[in-house]
This record gives structure tokens, C-alpha cells and sequence, in this order.
């Protein structure tokens, strides 16, 4: 395998929509009302999520339209910076430094994502990971900087998120609450429209055969015997999704690993960084783009880099079988929802 290039990473911390002081200030008092609603305001409620269903409307026309169009039109990179909106820094307390830390608890951020969420598609979430919870928090966690996924600090390798999933999000959303004291932490994209151009005929082709096996994280809990084989690509010839994870997919023959190899090369190549600040919001689309990040290292003294994550189905209804009670969340490792004996 030839050596990996030093990447080019263009940096995209220019936002494809920075919000007015004005629209910040409207989307606080959304936010806010969808926090302390009377009725409850426990996250994972779903009455809680009809609620920010029903508030989507009233956030500005802008922010609505970018979205709006973001889904039906992703563009050649496949992902979305918003800057601007509101997060109550003040209110935040210390970055958590526990593994599986979540937001169950409705707060500004978390009224954010799921207003989001509900103008992108429906949240979604696995009850294997983080314990099913739709608002999740990605922090650097103590003993764990090696481990390629959110709790890590070193380089986090590319992948679609949860690639061996068979209901793998639609969309990754990930606010930023604080930003990485050494401006060191950057979120990596790379997007399949930028990479196929740069494609051989012989890749291209072997990415489109069913040769390739991903397996689930540990968190999953492993699966019941070998992952079905699949293909990278899939799809429209001329515009295809992107399934892999570099960390967890293995190739099963010679041709299919040279193909994954020159897949990495490329994703390096075309390689694009957004270094968060608080108020960021970044949007992957998950079909096209895959996302990782840069090595930092973090200091575990409450001033650490914290984004809050949700995932997006854009057809929930896909997913039906596999939700207990038509909830949103996927309930085992398979995405099948236990059945009655």
C-alpha cells in the first residue's frame, strides 16, 4: 500500500450560514420555550419531540430555508455549517469527563438539535449506544484517548456513522458547546462527489462489488456471526452512496483491498477541516460524507471540547419494524425491536 499523503484539509470554518444577532436572539426564545415547557421536558419524551416538531415553524425563515435545502441539495462537500446559534455558554457547567455521557434533561443546545432535527428528517437514536439517547455528548474521556470513536483524542479515522448499520443515520448533527481550549480539534469531511471524479475505472468497479464486511463497534455488542458483505458504493452510477468505515470495514478480496486503500488515499486527499467554536453547528450527510477528526490533546479539567450529537432518519417510517412502539429508537444490534414470544 503506497504511504498516505500529508492531506491537503481545506480549511471550511467559513459557514455556509452565519446567523444575525437578530436570528440568534429568535431562536434563543424558540429554544427556550421548548426547554421549560409545562408538560415535561425530558429529552427522550416523544411528546417533547412533537413539541420542537411544532416549534420548528417559528425559527427564522433563513436557518429554516438553509436546511430545507441542505436535505434535497447537499452540494459536492455533503456537509453544512451554521454559526450563531445559541448555546448559554454561561449555563453550562464543566465539560463532562464520563464515558456514555448524555443530555436527558431539556437545555438550550439540546432544544437546538432537536428543532433541527425535525425540520432535517426525525431524530434517532440505537439503545446500544449511549444508552439510546437522542441528544449525546462527544467529550475526550480519561483512559480512553486511544480508542477510535467520540470518547478518543486521536486521530479518528473516516467512516459514515454506524456504516454497519442497516438503518445508518441519514444526517449527523453535531453542535458545538465549547470549543478545544489549543484550537487543535478540527472535524474532518470528505465527500464521494469530490472523490469520484479521482477514481479509476478498475476502483470504481471493485467499490461497487459486494466484497467489503464492516463490523459493529464494541459498544454494539458484536453481532451473532460474520456481517452480511456489502458494497462501498451503491446506488446511482453517476452519484452513489458511501458505506465504510476505514476503522471497521474489511475487505474480502485482493482487488477490494486495493480499492479501500486508494479509497483512504483519496479521502486525504480531498480532506476538509471545520474547527468548531461555540454556536457551531455542523450537518453530515451521512449517505454521501464521511466524517473524523483531528488529534488533540485534551486537559480533563472541565474546560475540554464538548459537542452535543443527534442522528436523523429522513424516512423514520423505513425503520418502523425495528422501533418498539414507534419510538425513536432502534432497539439491538440487528435494528430489528423485540417481538412478543
Amino acid at each position: 500500500m503506497a504511504s498516505v499523503p500529508v492531506s491537503l484539509d481545506i480549511d471550511i470554518s467559513a459557514p455556509d450560514l452565519v446567523l444575525t444577532g437578530a436570528e440568534t436572539a429568535a431562536t434563543a426564545r424558540v429554544a427556550a420555550l421548548l426547554r421549560d415547557r409545562p408538560e415535561g421536558t425530558l429529552v427522550d419524551d416523544p411528546a417533547w419531540v412533537d413539541s420542537a416538531r411544532d416549534h420548528w415553524e417559528e425559527l427564522p425563515t433563513r436557518l429554516r430555508r438553509t436546511l430545507r435545502d441542505f436535505r434535497r441539495a447537499p452540494g459536492p462537500g455533503g456537509a453544512l455549517l451554521v454559526r450563531g446559534l445559541p448555546v448559554a455558554g454561561s449555563e453550562l457547567g464543566d465539560t463532562p469527563l464520563s464515558d456514555g455521557s448524555v443530555q436527558r434533561t431539556a437545555t438550550v443546545p439540546a432544544a437546538v438539535l432537536m428543532l433541527v432535527a425535525c425540520g432535517l428528517g426525525d431524530p434517532a437514536a440505537f439503545r446500544p449506544e449511549k444508552t439510546g439517547a437522542l441528544v449525546q455528548d462527544v467529550v475526550p474521556v480519561p483512559g480512553r484517548e486511544e480508542f477510535q470513536g467520540n470518547a478518543g483524542s486521536v486521530l479518528l479515522t473516516f467512516h459514515n456513522e454506524n456504516a454497519f448499520h442497516p438503518h445508518r443515520p441519514d444526517f449527523v448533527m453535531l453542535l458545538c458547546l465549547r470549543a478545544d481550549p489549543e484550537g487543535l480539534a478540527g472535524l474532518r469531511t470528505s465527500c464521494v462527489r469530490e472523490v469520484l471524479p479521482l477514481l479509476d475505472a478498475q476502483t470504481r468497479s471493485a467499490l461497487h462489488r459486494p466484497e467489503f464486511r464492516t463490523a459493529p463497534p464494541p459498544s454494539f455488542g458484536g453481532s451473532d456471526g460474520p456481517a452480511a458483505p456489502h458494497a462501498v458504493l451503491t446506488g446511482a452510477y453517476e452519484d452513489p452512496d458511501l458505506r465504510v468505515d476505514m476503522a471497521a470495514t474489511e475487505p474480502l478480496t485482493e482487488r477490494a483491498a486495493a480499492a479501500l486503500a486508494e479509497l483512504q488515499l483519496l479521502f486525504e486527499r480531498t480532506a476538509r477541516t471545520a474547527r468548531l467554536e461555540p454556536g457551531d453547528l455542523a450537518v453530515v450527510d451521512n449517505r454521501i460524507t464521511v466524517h473524523g477528526r483531528t488529534a488533540f490533546s485534551p486537559r480533563f479539567d472541565g474546560t475540554d471540547r464538548w459537542l452535543q450529537r443527534t442522528f436523523v432518519l429522513a424516512d423514520l417510517r423505513r425503520s418502523r419494524a425495528h422501533r418498539a412502539g414507534d419510538g425513536y429508537v432502534l432497539a439491538d444490534p440487528t435494528g430489528h425491536a423485540a417481538r412478543p414470544a
